[in-house]
C-alpha cells in the first residue's frame, strides 16, 4: 500500500504578521512546527501501513528550505520517503497555485493509494488545498474524517464529524482523505528514528522538476488577491470590585447578563 501525505511547515504562533503590500504572511524570524493535523494524518499513514502488513508513506511539502526540518520529523516519527518542493517560483502561492504543485508532484511521485493531510493549517484555517488536490487528480476524497479503517485491498470507510452528527462514508482507491484530530493521537518520535532522520537524504525538486507553466505557480498563478489587511482592536470598557465590594460586583454582573438575556 502506498500513501502519500501532504505536511506543512507553519508559524509556532498564534501572533503572524502579514507584509501589507504583497498581502503574504511574513515568515522571517518566527519559528516554525509541522502543521498538528498533518501529524493526524502522518500517523493514520502509518497505522494503515502496519496493519497492511507492508507499504511505503511518502511525505511531500512546498516550501521554502528550512521546510526541511518538518519532513525530518515526519521521517523521526516512521515516514519511508518525504521530497521537498521549494522553488523561489512558488513564493507567495495561495491555495489553488500550492494545489497545483502538490498534485503534479504527486503525478510524477505516484501513483498512490492513498493520500492523507490535515483539514486544515493553522496559519490559513481554508481547509481547500486537500480537496483542490483531489480535484486536480480527478480523485474521490472526503474531508473531516475523524475515524476511518480499511475494509478491503481496494475500499477505505471513514467517518465524517459534520454539524448534524456523523456521516459514514465507503471510498475505492485511489481517494484523498482530509482529517481531523480525533482520529488519532500522534506518536512521538524515537531515539533511533532522531538518528535515522538526521541522517536521511531528503528529497527536492523545484519547477525544472514539475515543469509547470510559470503563470500558474506563485503569485502570478494565484487567483486569491488580499486588497486589504486590518487588524482587530479589542477594547474593554472595565469595572473593579474588591474586597468589600464584591458582593456589589456580583450584583453588577448579574445586571449585566439580564441586559443581554443571558440569565
Amino acid at each position: 500500500m502506498k500513501i502519500a501525505v501532504l505536511v506543512k511547515q507553519v508559524p509556532d504562533t498564534d501572533e503572524v504578521k502579514m507584509d501589507p503590500e504583497k498581502g503574504t504572511m511574513v515568515r522571517e524570524g518566527v519559528g516554525a512546527i509541522m502543521n498538528p493535523l498533518d501529524m493526524n494524518a502522518l500517523e493514520a499513514a502509518l497505522a494503515l501501513k502496519r496493519g497492511a502488513g507492508d507499504g511505503e508513506v511518502t511525505v511531500l511539502s512546498m516550501g521554502p528550505p528550512q521546510t526541511e526540518e518538518a519532513l525530518r520529523e515526519a521521517i523521526a516519527l516512521g515516514a519511508d520517503k518525504a521530497l521537498l518542493l521549494t522553488d523561489r517560483a512558488f513564493a507567495g502561492a495561495d491555495t489553488w497555485a500550492t494545489s497545483r504543485v502538490l498534485a503534479e508532484a504527486i503525478r510524477k511521485t505516484g501513483p498512490f493509494d492513498l493520500i492523507l493531510a490535515g483539514e486544515k493549517a493553522t496559519d490559513g484555517e481554508t481547509g481547500q488545498v486537500g480537496p483542490e488536490v483531489a480535484a486536480m487528480l480527478d480523485l474521490p476524497f472526503s474531508t473531516y474524517v475523524s475515524a476511518l479503517e480499511r475494509i478491503s485491498p481496494a475500499e477505505i470507510r471513514v467517518r465524517r464529524t459534520i454539524e448534524e452528527g456523523y456521516q459514514y462514508q465507503i471510498l475505492s482507491f485511489p481517494c484523498l482523505l482530509t482529517v481531523l484530530s480525533d482520529l488519532n493521537e500522534p506518536s512521538m518520535p524515537t531515539l533511533a528514528g532522531k538518528k535515522k532522520a538526521r541522517r536521511f537524504s531528503l528529497e527536492t525538486a523545484g519547477n525544472e522538476t514539475l515543469d509547470l507553466p510559470k503563470e500558474e505557480l506563485g503569485l502570478s498563478g494565484s487567483p486569491t488577491r488580499v486588497v486589504r489587511i486590518s487588524y482587530p482592536k479589542i477594547t474593554r470598557n472595565t469595572e473593579h470590585f474588591s474586597g468589600s465590594r464584591l458582593d456589589e460586583g456580583i450584583e453588577r454582573v448579574v445586571t449585566l447578563l439580564k441586559e443581554q438575556a443571558l440569565l
